[in-house]
């Protein structure tokens, strides 16, 4: 089932769009939320979902909306490859837009796909491979925000990425399959600069006036109010005041030993 929900609805697809999925009442308010940023920013942009609750959306903010009663918590692994756009910006629904995507999907002229790496890079957790042991260098990318073109080897790649997931009981992370494959793969890839996948809000606090165009933040704790049942943050403001104030308890907490090495560089 597909519904769309502009008046002058496109047979053809258009070249380039945006894709979310999302399960459940509050993961389809994250994504509304998320769309109506991407909107202010790219007006004219296809925004396609992918959701178990396709009734009562905002009329005109998703171009189409298919429905999927049964979804996994990883559905997005399957909806990827079944998009209708040669070239595809998938984004999580904890995700706020800041500025235009501008050129960013000149990327797949020379690449089959972008994604960013992850944080917390020295996390046994962040690290974590199934097949493979890879170095420090190369961790595992966050899914998050996934840039791709709709080629064969793509394709390809996307379809074996699912079946080595969906295989496995014993792993809930989908970048851990995805960490592996990267490894594997002569997939062309790009990792995108932070900016595209902002997920330290912090990084502002450091960032020079030209070092970067922060363009798309991602953050659990847009998920806090539906976690915790703390008030819900929905700005990138509120984002960075709660932010500051958790890494500053973090830097007073237990630090891991490699962050006991140049803490006091941050001290002064």
């Amino acid at each position: 089932m597909e519904t769309a929900h502009r008046a002058a609805f496109e047979t053809a697809a258009p070249e380039a769009g945006v894709l979310f999925v999302a399960s459940g009442p509050d993961y389809v308010d994250l994504a509304v939320q998320s769309a109506r940023s991407l909107r202010a920013h790219e007006p004219g942009i296809a925004i396609d979902l992918v959701t178990d609750l396709p009734e009562n959306l905002p009329a005109g903010l998703f171009d189409r909306v298919s429905a999927c009663p049964d979804m996994h918590p990883r559905e997005k692994l399957r909806a990827m490859p079944a998009t209708r756009f040669a070239r595809t910006l998938y984004v999580d629904c904890d995700t706020l837009f800041l500025a235009p995507l501008g050129d960013l999907f000149g990327l797949l002229d020379r690449f089959d796909c972008a994604l960013a790496h992850d944080v917390r890079r020295d996390w046994e957790l962040i690290r974590q491979g199934r097949d493979h042991v890879t170095p420090y260098a190369f961790p595992q990318h966050n899914s998050g925000v996934l840039l791709y073109r709709r080629s064969e080897a793509m394709l390809a790649f996307l379809a074996e990425w699912a079946a080595r997931f969906f295989a496995d009981d014993t792993i809930s992370r989908d970048q851990v399959i995805l960490k592996d494959l990267l490894w594997e793969s002569d997939l062309r890839f790009y990792v995108l600069p932070p900016e595209f996948n902002l997920r330290r809000v912090t990084h502002l606090d450091a960032w020079e006036p030209l070092d970067a165009v922060p363009t798309i933040l991602h953050s659990h704790r847009l998920q806090d109010h539906m976690r915790a049942g703390t008030e819900r943050i929905s700005t990138p403001g509120d984002l960075l005041r709660v932010e500051r104030a958790a890494l500053a308890e973090e830097w007073a907490g237990v630090l891991p030993e490699a962050a006991r090495r140049w803490s006091a560089l941050r001290r002064g």
